[in-house]
């Protein structure tokens, strides 16, 4: 498919076509995307379903462990992910106790019935793991204005 698309040149727009549920209208100016509409790369969310399920990480052990992967962010914004994947983690995953048994590509498939025995109900404020992740972050980033006056 790379050479031009085995001689079919449509199939190299399917393969580099963006993922998209195409949910939406597309118009001119908008074009839907799976990854705009998670908030979220696929990427993310593989290290994201690594870490929750294979690494049996929790928001605080998950941000330390992103951290070192994630070095070219601060520590900020790995804080942020990871607080939005666990909120729309929770507020979501009752939805998996649902799904027919399918095909599991990854270790962290999220298929309910037979790997993912642990809760389905969270609270969707993780009110101590988050205070806690951001904690850690005030002591990565202090604020410019706790820098002493030169």
């Amino acid at each position: 498919v790379e050479d031009g698309g085995l001689g079919y040149p449509k199939l190299l727009e399917v393969v580099e076509a963006p993922p998209t549920a195409e949910l939406e209208p597309l118009t001119s100016t908008y074009v839907q995307t799976d990854e705009a509409d998670m908030g979220m790369t696929y990427d993310e969310l593989s290290w994201f379903g690594r870490l929750r399920k294979i690494d049996r990480c929790g928001p605080q052990d998950m941000f330390l462990k992103l951290l070192r992967v994630w070095d070219h962010l601060k520590p900020s914004q790995v804080a942020q992910k990871v607080k939005f994947f666990f909120r729309m983690y929770s507020i979501n995953r009752h939805k998996m106790t649902t799904l027919t048994p399918s095909y599991h590509a990854e270790n962290y498939s999220p298929e309910d019935n037979r790997f993912d025995l642990r809760q389905f109900l969270y609270p969707t404020q993780w009110n101590w793991p988050f205070t806690r992740i951001d904690s850690l972050v005030k002591q990565m980033e202090p604020k410019s204005s706790d820098a002493p006056d030169e």
